[in-house]
């Protein structure tokens, strides 16, 4: 195997393998909410995907996955209206709701979603929301007395998408990527400004239109891009929406430590391609091939 198909088979690793069990889960929880809200039967309407997973940058064994669900704009009238925290009782109904779905299933909250907890350690995270003039959506938030705000994830979905078919498919490859070192460090960054990062350093990087063979330069040279942030920067704008994303700690040294390994892996590999591989695995964990 060469340096390319290591890096096809990595990526391959990282490729989530549930779906079935999501979509099956999705579409239970959004046709209970459908019955409640809309008195429909659809399992498939008023709902999104959001998040990493509706950006298709999620990685296998992820455990939160987040969905929009939509209601009318009636309902926005009643609880935004409502004597006391109308956006806790919205969070309550949209619980009660899927409760009646899975009764015998971990369904609480913590102040801005609703989180449905399996067995199995997967959450889903629901966001009732309402849509806005510009195409956005107000969700509750249940904290302090209560209060609304706004979130705009689909031009983040979109930005990822577009960019992605200009990269030959990199950008979301490397944004998986970026996941299982994110795991495999603990490096402490969501993964909106995983994609983000990703999506900048891409639309910039000279060889982001080839394959798999230049994948050991590309996440040489994305190390180099995250440990040359300014540590001192406390937010940057999403990809799509410009929201802000705020730091949750550096990730520039963990970065730098990781770019100097995958120096020695490249330097590496064509005569020792055995600890080459060592130094991905270093980097990337075990989902990176041994041999």
């Amino acid at each position: 195997m060469g340096i390319g198909d290591d890096f096809k088979t990595f990526c391959g690793n990282l490729t989530v393998n549930n779906r079935g069990d999501i979509s099956n889960r999705y579409k239970a929880i959004t046709k209970r909410l459908n019955l409640d809200f809309w008195n429909s039967t659809s399992d498939t309407d008023h709902s999104r995907y959001v998040g990493s997973y509706g950006r298709e940058t999620a990685i296998r064994g992820f455990s939160d996955l987040d969905m929009l669900f939509i209601l009318k704009d009636v309902d926005f009238l009643r609880y935004s209206q409502y004597s006391g925290n109308g956006e806790s009782a919205l969070l309550q109904a949209i619980k009660n709701s899927i409760k009646e779905t899975y009764p015998n299933t971990n369904v609480g909250g913590d102040g801005q979603v609703v989180v449905v907890e399996f067995s199995d350690k997967m959450k889903f995270e629901v966001v009732p929301c309402f849509t806005t003039s510009d195409n956005g959506f107000l969700y509750p938030d249940a904290n302090d007395g209560g209060r609304w705000r706004i979130t705009n994830p689909l031009p983040e979905i979109q930005a990822v998408s577009d960019m992605d078919k200009k990269c030959n498919g990199n950008l979301k490859e490397l944004c998986r990527m970026a996941r299982s070192w994110k795991n495999e460090w603990n490096v402490p960054m969501g993964g909106l400004l995983i994609d983000t990062l990703a999506h900048n350093f891409l639309k910039d990087w000279g060889n982001k239109d080839k394959g798999y063979l230049y994948y050991d330069w590309m996440s040489r040279d994305f190390f180099n891009y995250l440990s040359n942030q300014n540590t001192e920067q406390s937010y940057w704008l999403a990809i799509g929406s410009g929201q802000y994303i705020y730091r949750k700690g550096l990730f520039e040294y963990k970065a730098k430590q990781c770019y100097n390994l995958a120096v020695e892996a490249i330097e590496k590999y064509e005569k020792y391609p055995f600890t080459a591989r060592g130094k991905w695995r270093d980097i990337y964990g075990t989902a990176f091939p041994a041999s």
